[in-house]
């Protein structure tokens, strides 16, 4: 994954609610499985490798974030199991088949939680960090973001 992509992805993290949250983890996901296409397109086996077990370890920080008192968890659960087994699969056929699956499920739970997430009206999961605009500047070739407060104090105090 890119500096630029992780960059990109610690802002939205920094600025998100819950609901965002699960979008956001979707999309890291989302990245190294196309990382893993590159890579298999390339020839670069390890690397390859590599990037199938980083979307395995978002796969298993979906299934660590479930609640199972609630009976929806538990069909996620499978969901999830399945695209880790498909992933596995791709790593030891060294095949982009079980990436094609798992993106086949992964696809449309991310629409299902997109459209939450839009009703999700809830406070930012985190406190006391900058507050980013966008859109406010254009640069020649990219979009500028502005932050506020700068100057103020984020963190502990001793």
């Amino acid at each position: 994954m890119q500096n630029e992509l992780k960059l990109d992805f610690t802002r939205r993290l920094s600025q998100c609610n819950r609901g965002e949250m699960i979008v956001i983890i979707y999309d890291i996901y989302f990245a190294y499985e196309r990382d893993a296409r590159k890579a298999y397109e390339a020839n670069r086996h390890e690397e390859y490798k590599e990037a199938v077990r980083k979307a395995q370890n978002v796969l298993a920080e979906l299934i660590h974030s479930l609640n199972f008192s609630y009976d929806l968890s538990k069909n996620l659960y499978r969901l999830y199991m399945y695209c880790t087994n498909c992933l596995a699969r791709a790593i030891y056929e060294n095949k982009t088949d079980g990436i094609d699956e798992a993106d086949a499920v992964m696809k449309r739970l991310y629409t299902s939680f997109e459209e939450v997430a839009k009703s999700d009206h809830s406070e930012s999961l985190m406190r006391n960090t900058q507050q980013v605009y966008a859109g406010m500047t254009y640069g020649r070739t990219s979009l500028n973001e502005n932050l506020s407060n700068v100057d103020s104090n984020r963190g502990f105090l001793a």
